[in-house]
């Protein structure tokens, strides 16, 4: 499943909704929940993000592979950013004594088996994988 949106503003609901609605996601809530919990914490930091007033481009593509990973892949132009460099947030710590943000990328990567990033030909690729 691909799908590019093109521009992005107010479309991350759009967005998550497409991915949510392929057929290659499993019947199981549990596993759908921490599915879309990442990739609306991805989605919104790209349409909040990665261009000024959301006058941009994400390609959504959504694939299971030969062996059964779900492979959910989002890239676009916007500014140079990986979510992965900044260090996980430490949780033993009490929300007022946490530095701001990187929760939801902590968040991310707790849920899903895999999650990379590559900047390459100009494009933010931001890729989740999720064993099926």
């Amino acid at each position: 499943m691909y799908k590019h949106f093109d521009p992005i503003a107010d479309k991350c609901g759009e967005i998550v909704e497409y991915i949510m609605s392929s057929p290659d996601l499993p019947d199981d809530d549990g596993v759908l929940f921490k599915i879309r919990l990442s990739v609306e914490e991805v989605v919104e930091n790209v349409v909040r993000y990665a261009y000024e007033n959301g006058a941009g481009y994400l390609e959504a593509r959504v694939e299971k592979s030969a062996d059964n990973m779900l492979n959910i892949q989002l890239k676009d132009e916007g500014k140079p950013f990986d979510p992965l460099a900044k260090p996980d947030p430490d949780i033993t710590l009490s929300a007022e004594e946490r530095e701001i943000g990187g929760l939801g990328i902590f968040l991310c990567k707790q849920m899903m088996d895999n999650v990379t990033y590559r900047f390459e030909n100009n494009c933010n690729i931001l890729t989740l994988q999720k064993q099926l």
